[in-house]
């Protein structure tokens, strides 16, 4: 039972240690190689038109843009 707390412990200040390096250097968390991104790759599959689901994310973050870039008054 000794070994269970102790490896318990030592997985907690791992997890604590890796949250406050986090909160400190306050940037994203970035993969080793870069994945697709560091190849010139943009997407994952090769084809030509995007799928209804990615469109409508599309369409979704250009509206979101479109009324922060607006001027209004509440």
């Amino acid at each position: 039972m000794i070994y269970f707390i102790a490896t318990f412990v030592v997985f907690l200040l791992v997890i604590v240690a890796m949250a406050i390096g986090y909160i400190v250097n306050q940037k994203t968390i970035g993969g080793s190689c870069g994945g697709l991104a560091s190849v010139g790759i943009d997407k994952e599959c090769d084809c030509p038109d995007p799928c209804d689901t990615r469109k409508k994310k599309e369409a979704e973050e250009a509206r979101s843009q479109k009324l922060q870039a607006e001027t209004r008054i509440i």
